[in-house]
């Protein structure tokens, strides 16, 4: 029986580890594809237009490419730029649900 409780709890902190390994970095990704002439679209095309990323610790890493306009100024496509926030927000807020979910079932009280 105590060899029983104790390979439960092995597999159980297994599970926690892995799961605290897998929300530590999180990484976001917004990706573009372009349409073809005929409207067709090969996603095995797309490729990065901006990269995020977030650690558990709080740091975060974006990248964001930017192209010149005619006057040498450096600029952001600002739609694209929207929808990779909103992506960024959304796997913040996902991965707040999910800790405090795993504090919950591990009795934790904030």
């Amino acid at each position: 029986m105590v060899s029983e409780l104790e390979t439960a709890l092995k597999n159980a902190a297994t599970v926690v580890a892995q799961y605290v390994k897998d929300i530590a970095t999180m990484t976001v990704e917004t990706r573009y594809v372009e349409v073809g002439l005929d409207g067709s679209v090969d996603f095995n095309q797309a490729r990065p237009v901006a990269r995020t990323i977030i650690k558990l610790d709080g740091d975060s890493e974006s990248i964001v490419p930017v192209s010149r306009n005619e006057a040498g100024t450096l600029e952001v496509d600002s739609a694209l730029l929207d929808l990779h926030q909103q992506n960024v927000t959304t796997t913040i807020e996902y991965r707040a649900r999910m800790l405090n979910s795993l504090l919950s079932t591990l009795g934790v009280r904030r």
